[in-house]
């Protein structure tokens, strides 16, 4: 019997308690119930599309409940929690005591795959990295899949696969840190770690709860697999010096252990072989170079061909909500960043360009320090902070600069029309999260380019 076949057995008629009836949630009690366990589903929101999502699992014959947590969940032999659910939380401390096994839906998912996964995480960089990589991951043999913190739940995709069984197969897992306070033997073949900068303080409390989280994506590797790790991050040197497992470094410097370097503005490889020149890469900004080349990595140690990495390099073009170009009127361009929800990802949406900014803030603050901005007080020529961080962000940056306190994005979205002026551009990279206006990061990027084409009427 393999392992797919033991955990199949193992878990049928299994009490699960799932925790958050969100996409997560949803996928994990999707995949439980196909199994044959029996499963029980509670959410504290009742929000209209928290009642459709569990209408939708009644139909399948999925109890649950919604508007508070009842007792039901603990009367479980495991509990599945979505990424929202904080280690530190009632629910989760409650359950401990009573000695219930607690995992996350990565680790859920992983128990009934044996397809081959790679890894990836960071503070910044993430989507955009698995993207090129999925891209550069489709070949005559190997056929990638996309999931994770993406918004595409790993449990739907290996439900999918568990229906359409595919022996070419791999994951491609953007990871945050979110996801990796509840695993135990969750094992990428290839882990890739992009960058480490203070990000979810709010919900991690100390950089050094944040990075051990983050570090939990290699900690089942063996010398059997892969860590990519960034060569200039010195955090990541560090943290994964003595790691057992095979270690590929990425940097547009050379580097003994990197397979892909920079060279009179050509991506080479380690024979020397010129791949592309840096003036043919599809993105713009030092930033994605870097992510650029830790998808190649990733791609290389899978078997894919410089050539398909290349071309990948080449025609990527970037994912939505990530530096964006909407439109331009009057002269004015438009950028949505809404996928920039901590302060290292607004620097480095400011580095991309040379043109006056009208920088929009804003959201929901996750413990980060605006005054990292004060650097910038050449590029940026006005800011607009809006929503519940308003009022700090204007505390720590109005010494420096313009600064507009206002609530709503959508009003300020009007007022960054009147603050620029031909050849400029407004730039909306908030800097924090999205959920005191909207449902997420894409929601928030969706109605921003919405308001803006409103400009254009």
């Amino acid at each position: 019997m393999n392992k797919i076949e033991k955990n199949i057995n193992g878990i049928k008629n299994l009490s699960i308690s799932v925790i958050g009836l969100g996409r997560s949630g949803v996928a994990i009690a999707r995949l439980a119930n196909y199994l044959g366990s029996k499963v029980f589903i509670s959410d504290n929101s009742s929000s209209d599309s928290i009642k459709v999502n569990l209408h939708s699992l009644e139909s399948m014959g999925i109890k649950g409940e919604i508007g508070g947590c009842s007792d039901k969940i603990y009367t479980c032999d495991l509990m599945v929690i979505s990424p929202g659910i904080p280690a530190d939380s009632p629910i989760i401390i409650e359950s401990q005591k009573r000695g219930i096994r607690i995992i996350g839906e990565i680790e859920f998912a992983s128990l009934f795959t044996n397809s081959p996964i790679i890894g990836v995480t960071g503070s910044n960089g993430k989507s955009t990295t698995v993207h090129a990589l999925f891209e550069m991951c489709q070949s005559e043999d190997i056929h990638g899949v996309l999931a994770g913190n993406i918004g595409l739940a790993f449990s739907d995709k290996v439900l999918e696969e568990l229906h359409n069984p595919d022996p070419k197969r791999v994951y491609i897992l953007e990871i945050s840190s979110f996801q990796m306070e509840f695993i135990e033997n969750f094992h990428p073949h290839i882990s890739i770690f992009l960058n480490i900068s203070p990000d979810h303080l709010d919900r991690h409390k100390t950089f050094k709860n944040y990075l051990n989280a983050k570090l939990r994506l290699a900690e089942n590797q063996t010398e059997n697999d892969c860590v990519i790790y960034n060569a200039d991050d010195k955090i990541l040197i560090k943290a994964l010096k003595t790691h057992t497992a095979k270690k590929i470094t990425f940097s547009p410097n050379y580097s003994e252990n990197s397979i892909y370097s920079i060279n009179n503005s050509n991506i080479i490889n380690k024979e020397c072989a010129k791949l592309t020149h840096l003036k043919n890469i599809g993105l713009p900004g030092q930033h994605n170079i870097y992510n650029l080349l830790a998808a190649a990595s990733g791609a290389h140690c899978l078997g894919i061909s410089d050539i398909k990495i290349a071309e990948v390099m080449q025609s990527f073009k970037g994912i939505p909500h990530r530096l964006e170009s909407i439109t331009k009127i009057d002269g004015i361009e438009y950028i949505n960043d809404s996928k920039a929800t901590n302060i290292d990802a607004v620097k480095v949406a400011i580095k991309s360009y040379e043109k006056p900014i009208i920088l929009i803030l804003g959201g929901l603050a996750k413990g980060n320090d605006f005054a990292e901005l004060l650097q910038y007080k050449n590029k940026i020529k006005y800011i607009i902070a809006y929503g519940t961080a308003k009022e700090m962000i204007y505390k720590e940056l109005s010494s420096t600069f313009e600064v507009s306190k206002i609530e709503l994005l959508q009003d300020a979205v009007k007022l960054s029309y009147h603050k620029a002026d031909n050849g400029e551009i407004v730039l909306l990279s908030p800097g924090c999260a999205s959920f005191d206006q909207f449902k997420n990061f894409e929601d928030r990027g969706i109605k921003f380019t919405q308001w803006v084409r409103e400009l254009e009427k």
